[in-house]
């Protein structure tokens, strides 16, 4: 029951928070520097989502060239880097990282 009842909690904690900001967003204001700050969210979401992935595939840090992931990590980011296409970008990841796991 205990459980239940901190997932409720938070459940109305994260609705209400939520909703306040859609019922009133004329009302509160952010400081240009918080502004700033909060560009930086996404990118840092998406970082430690993937480098764990990239990185440390079975739990362990592989920096090897037998890591796939890392591999077609890095094409796709270079892909991303050079055409500044985020679906080229994800295709070439994963054509690669399936080629890379069927060959090694």
């Amino acid at each position: 029951m205990a459980v239940w009842l901190v997932i409720l909690g938070m459940v109305i904690v994260t609705y209400s928070v939520r909703l306040s900001v859609m019922a009133f967003p004329g009302s509160a204001s952010l400081p240009d520097s918080v502004r700033r700050a909060l560009r930086y969210v996404p990118p840092a979401a998406l970082a430690a989502i993937v480098f764990p992935a990239l990185f440390m595939p079975d739990g362990g840090l592989d920096v090897s060239m037998g890591n796939t992931r890392l591999l077609a990590g890095l094409a796709a980011a270079l892909v991303a880097w050079r055409s500044r296409s985020t679906l080229l970008a994800i295709a070439v990841g994963m054509v690669l990282l399936w080629v890379l796991n069927g060959l090694l």
